[in-house]
């Protein structure tokens, strides 16, 4: 579990820079893990989580106070009406895709991943939307050619049939190029308090001898970068980065650990540098190193977010990010509905 969750935040914490805003919505459906809901939905905005809905509680839970104030609490009964729907198409496209790999037990996945980014400051737009299957890449939807794509041959059927629904295709370019900018920037002017603050991180050094840790925690927005310096020089061996994790409270932490032994840290001057939101605040290991525990993660969402998007976020892992779509279940994507769960 606990390799499983280091995955889960590489992909639901992106690194972003300030005026990059991001909404993006995950799905899971699971077989043959009876512990675990059928069907996860979760929404991301700006790295927080936003809403989430899994098939046990059968409900869609808002995670904000101004999601309520702004959009009322038929927000989340919409959202439920429409997730409990998917809950049944998710659980066929494991089917579906079962049948094509001539599988007939076992544990399986199906992820789907789709949103939009927004650029405040030059107003560049990108949308992407992919699936998965077993952490692999499953189809994908290249927006600029408006042509789906499989790298498997059993993802092939699916193309040829999306394919031949230019109308179809058409759709989704309108929503990512429109209707989910527009939903993206209603969120950020409803949260705008809580999604457009920015806090400075607390900066500590960890562990007296080495390694040693430099741990960045309380910041806002995610985007951070550690660096070591060794008298005064840049320095990047034996450096192990982090990383990026959440915090409780909305703020994230990051750490990043120096591995050398004790007689350079004795003869050299070694400098941790954190730069953020256009500040930069150093420490130097000296004798007065302090030695601290680092804050804890969001352990309660975790647990049941991991499973849902833990086959995805291996192939997305190993491979790299780009657009995609889901298996074959006849339908639309939920993407649809506007830019929610």
């Amino acid at each position: 579990m606990q390799s499983l969750t280091g995955l889960l935040l590489v992909v639901c914490l992106q690194y972003a820079s300030g005026a990059t805003h991001s909404w993006k919505a995950y799905y899971t459906a699971t077989t043959g893990l009876t512990e675990f809901p059928e069907f996860v939905a979760l929404n991301v905005i700006d790295d927080q989580l936003m809403g989430y809905f899994d098939s046990k509680t059968n409900r869609f839970k808002s995670q904000f106070q101004w999601m309520e104030d702004n959009l009322g609490k038929e927000y989340d009964e919409q959202e439920t009406n429409i997730l409990q729907g998917h809950t049944a198409s998710f659980k066929n496209n494991v089917k579906v895709a079962m049948e094509r790999f001539n599988q007939t037990q076992g544990v399986h996945t199906n992820q789907r991943m789709y949103g939009c980014e927004w650029d405040d400051e030059t107003g560049a737009i990108n949308g992407f939307f992919q699936d998965g299957y077993d952490g692999e890449d499953f189809l994908s939807l290249d927006l600029k050619e408006l042509r789906w794509i499989s790298p498997v041959q059993q993802g092939l059927m699916t193309t040829q049939k999306l394919n031949n629904d230019r109308a179809n295709t058409e759709y989704y370019k309108n929503y990512f190029t429109t209707e989910c900018i527009e939903w993206l920037q209603k969120y950020l002017q409803y949260g705008k308090s809580s999604l457009q603050k920015t806090v400075s991180p607390h900066v500590s050094l960890l562990q007296k001898s080495s390694p040693v840790v430099c741990h960045a925690t309380g910041f806002y927005p995610s985007g951070i970068k550690i660096s070591w310096q060794k008298n005064g020089q840049d320095h990047d061996e034996d450096v192990d980065l982090g990383e990026l994790l959440p915090n409780e409270d909305g703020t994230f932490q990051k750490a990043s650990t120096l591995k050398v032994n004790s007689d350079e840290l004795k003869n050299n001057k070694f400098t941790c540098v954190v730069e953020h939101q256009g500040e930069i605040e150093t420490r130097a290991i000296e004798d007065s190193v302090s030695v601290g525990l680092i804050a804890g993660v969001a352990v309660a969402v975790l647990l049941v977010i991991v499973i849902a998007v833990a086959g995805f976020m291996m192939y997305r892992k190993k491979k790299g990010y780009k657009p995609a779509n889901s298996s074959d279940d006849g339908s639309r994507s939920s993407a649809q509905d506007g830019p929610r769960a």
